[in-house]
Formats: C-alpha cells, sequence, structure tokens
C-alpha cells in the first residue's frame, strides 16, 4: 500500500438530509444522490482536482489550488441547484461544501488527516447548497475572481486548538471561475509579462509608492530594499529569477521603496520609520487578513519592526540575508570611515559612465557570478536610483539599530543567510534567528548576497523558502 504526505487543499462535501430523502425513496435518492456525485466530480477534475474518496452522502476531493477547489464547487452548486429545479419528482439533493488548506496522509484511495477534519467542520457550518471556506484559503484566492465572502467569525472547531476563521462564499454577476490551465513549472518562467500593473499609493507623508504583484496563491509581500524596480527587477540576474519561482506559488506583492525604482525620487525623506510607514501602506492596499512577509538585506529589518507592530497582519516572516544592526554600529571607526567613503562615491559617480562604483557593488553583492551577470547587474543599477538617494538609504540603513525589537516578534519565522556574504555578515543572521523566539535558521553555503541561478545552494534557497510558507499557512 502506498501512502503519502503532503500539504493540500481539501473539499468535503455532505448531502444534507440523505436519511429523509432515502425514506420518500430509498431507489430514486440513491440514484439522484450518485447522479449529483457523479457531477460534482466532474467538475472537481475539470477544475484540476482529484476525487479522493466517496464515502455514503460524502465526498473528499483533494486539489492544489485554493481558486481551482472554491470553482468547482461554486459551479457545481449552481449547476445542481438548476438540476434540481427541473426534477421531475421531489428528491432533489442538496449539498454543502467545506473547503480547508490542511495536511493530509493518502493511502491508495483513502484519505485521512487534519484538512479532511477541518474542511468537514467547515462544511457542517454551511446553509444548503452553500460553501464555506478558512480564512487562508479566502486569502489564497485572486481578487480578479470578483466572488462575494461573508465573514462567520472566529469559529471554535472540535479537535483544533486555536479557533479557526470562516466565509462563507458565493459567486456574483463579476464572478469569474472558468477552470485554471496547469503549467509545467519546471518549464514555465515567470517574468515581466506576467506582471499585473504597476500602481501606487501614497505612504503617511505623501510620498508615491509604486507597487505590482504577480502570481496567484497565498499572498507574500517582498520588503522593499534599494535599487529595486518593479519592471527592471525582471533583467537582475539574481532576483528575477528569485521572484519568479516564488510566483509560482503564491501571489508576491512588490514594491518599490521611496527614493529609487518606480516610486517618488524627488525631494524624500529618507528614515527607518519612513520605510516602515511605505511597507504599511502597501499592505493597506490590498484586502488580506494575514500575509507572509519576506525580507531581503536592509528590508529585513523593515520586515521585522512591521511585525513587531502588527502582529494581526502577518502570519509568518522569511528573512534573507539580513540584519538589525548597521555597519556603522557593529565595526567600530574603521567600519564608519568605510560607510562614508562609499557614500560619497555614490555621490559623486553613481550613474556615470565610468562602471567603476556598479562593478564595487557586483563585486560585494555576487563575487561569483559570471562576466555576463555582472555585466547585466551593472546595467540594472543604473536604472534604480539617483546616486544622491543611493548614498542617503546607504548611510540609513548603515546607521540603525533594531535589535531591541527581536525577543518580541512572535511569529512564525525563517532566517536564511549565506556563510560568506561580505554585505551582511553570518553573524547577524544569527543574532536573528536566535533572538526571535522559536525561528528556524537555514545557513546557505555560498560567498553571495544575491543567490544567483547558477550558484549551487539556489534550489535550495527557494525550496527552504516555499516549504516554510506553506508548511505555516494555517
Amino acid at each position: 500500500m502506498s501512502t503519502q504526505t503532503k500539504l493540500a487543499v481539501i473539499l468535503h462535501c455532505d448531502v444534507v438530509g440523505s436519511t429523509a430523502l432515502v425514506l420518500k425513496d430509498e431507489r430514486v435518492a440513491h440514484e439522484h444522490i450518485q447522479n449529483a456525485f457523479k457531477n460534482l466530480s466532474d467538475s472537481i477534475s475539470r477544475y484540476n482536482g482529484k476525487t479522493q474518496e466517496i464515502r455514503g452522502d460524502a465526498l473528499v476531493a483533494v486539489f492544489d489550488r485554493a481558486s481551482d477547489a472554491v470553482g468547482a464547487a461554486l459551479a457545481f452548486q449552481a449547476s445542481n441547484c438548476e438540476v434540481n429545479q427541473t426534477a421531475p419528482d421531489e428528491i432533489k439533493p442538496e449539498m454543502r461544501i467545506g473547503i480547508a488548506l490542511g495536511e493530509v496522509v493518502i493511502a491508495d484511495s483513502t484519505i485521512t488527516g487534519a484538512g479532511v477534519v477541518l474542511s468537514q467542520r467547515l462544511e457542517q457550518l454551511a446553509n444548503p447548497n452553500s460553501v464555506v471556506i478558512q480564512g487562508v484559503i479566502r486569502e489564497a484566492i485572486p481578487h480578479r475572481l470578483g466572488l462575494h465572502y461573508e465573514a462567520l467569525g472566529e469559529q471554535s472547531v472540535k479537535g483544533f486548538d486555536e479557533p479557526v476563521r470562516a466565509y462563507s462564499v458565493e459567486l456574483t454577476e463579476n464572478s469569474d471561475i472558468s477552470p485554471h490551465k496547469p503549467q509545467d513549472n519546471r518549464q514555465t518562467n515567470i517574468g515581466l509579462a506576467d506582471q499585473g500593473p504597476v500602481r501606487y499609493c501614497r505612504s503617511t507623508d505623501g510620498v508615491s509608492i509604486a507597487h505590482a504583484k504577480v502570481g496567484e496563491g497565498y499572498p507574500v509581500i517582498v520588503g522593499g530594499s534599494y535599487m529595486t524596480h518593479l519592471e527592471g527587477d525582471w533583467n537582475n540576474p539574481g532576483w528575477g529569477t528569485y521572484i519568479g519561482n516564488l510566483a509560482k506559488h503564491f501571489e508576491v506583492i512588490r514594491y518599490d521603496q521611496r527614493g529609487n525604482g518606480m516610486s517618488d525620487w524627488d525631494d524624500v525623506k529618507i528614515s527607518f520609520e519612513r520605510m516602515v510607514d511605505d511597507l504599511s501602506a502597501v499592505a493597506r492596499c490590498y484586502d488580506y487578513d494575514k500575509f507572509a512577509i519576506f525580507g531581503a538585506s536592509q528590508a529585513a529589518a523593515v520586515s521585522i519592526a512591521y511585525a513587531q507592530r502588527n502582529p494581526e497582519k502577518v502570519s509568518h516572516l522569511v528573512l534573507y540575508g539580513g540584519f538589525t544592526r548597521g555597519r556603522r554600529v557593529i565595526g567600530g571607526p574603521e567600519a564608519k570611515a568605510e560607510s562614508e567613503a562609499m557614500a560619497t562615491l555614490y555621490r559623486q559617480w553613481w550613474g556615470k559612465d565610468n562602471p567603476a562604483i556598479q562593478q564595487t557593488m557586483a563585486s560585494l553583492f555576487m563575487p561569483d557570478a559570471t562576466p555576463e551577470q555582472v555585466e547585466s547587474f551593472i546595467a540594472f543599477q543604473k536604472t534604480g536610483a539617483i546616486g544622491e538617494n543611493i548614498a542617503r538609504i546607504l548611510e540609513m540603513h548603515d546607521s540603525y539599530d533594531v535589535a531591541h525589537l527581536l525577543d518580541d516578534v512572535h511569529i512564525p519565522t525563517l532566517v536564511i543567510h549565506c556563510v560568506g556574504d561580505s554585505v551582511a555578515p553570518l553573524s547577524e543572521g544569527k543574532l536573528i534567528a536566535s533572538r526571535i523566539p522559536g525561528a528556524e535558521f537555514v545557513t546557505l553555503d555560498s560567498r553571495e548576497h544575491l543567490v544567483l541561478p547558477t550558484d549551487r545552494e539556489f534550489a535550495r534557497f527557494v525550496d527552504s523558502t516555499v516549504s516554510f510558507i506553506q508548511r505555516h499557512q494555517m
């Protein structure tokens, strides 16, 4: 007997009042119920799911995507109502459906596990002909589907220690629940063409912050850092490929922090608190109850500060190559002089024909890059910002110290750090992982600050991030 344990989206359906239907006419009731289950199974198949088990008057199915499960359920409920309206007799099976994300154990044709139990508990909250979903399922459904949700509040669920947020979901006139065409992630590259339109929100001081999203699934906000560009990032030899891999699994929301990229450049105040404000402004633009945050390099500290202040919004943190103390804080007079010299070089030479500064940055961020990757990175840097802004951002993150916040972050956290990172020393990664309660720590055997697709640790970098977020979506 083959056994498989995995995280999946589970659909649980049962027949309302099946006993009463059978008492009216056992043969006709059995026939109608089986026809309804066949129609539901057909809908499940069209939406890329699999009917795993039929247990008397209940059916259990498995999906990889939340939007597919909800689409299959709503399409079936609409169809089943039409069938019942035209039925010539009084035996009209009505269904209720629950959908949840959870771990399951599949052994041949049987399925068990917390995900099955939770989906069944949610189904019991549903009215006839309706669908109830877990809060995390709602958050994973793209807004473009145009569905209507009714909050059912925090539900105490038998067998689960923590209450579960539940929503009733239904179609609207603007709903788009056409089946998703499966893609082979091993062959499909996600890039600029797949990204949604760039939009703007305003931070608390009126600065316009550019943001965009790509992919579908559980929401992940990528904290803004310096030298980013919502469109140009896709040509960044390290960053673009990593974002594309995340977008195969999640809805990835990115933004350019003030002073660079497609956000406001001119006359902007640059400080740590303003950077936290920018993240807050972007988060407010999206109607998520909870979301994950990925913070790399300087954005790790900003992400930590936001999560510490808004624990009810952040489901989990992934912090890569991060530091909570700038080099002027931990490095002494020599480090301060080095930071000041670098800022002066940025102000005087950034964007000029002489590529020495960009070459210096490339050697710091990715010392093992190929000549082609270095050339691509240098070209990308010139689109990101003006030298004055880059210098001010450097001075800001070289001077902050937010290590005192770490003990007060009570959110599932993954810290990833390259052992040979020369921009953010490994000691800073260890500090973050040791001070945030319960944090997980992954080290990559690499010298890069931006792990490149050609690095032997790149796949582990991606897999660690994806698996951690998927494990903590509950």
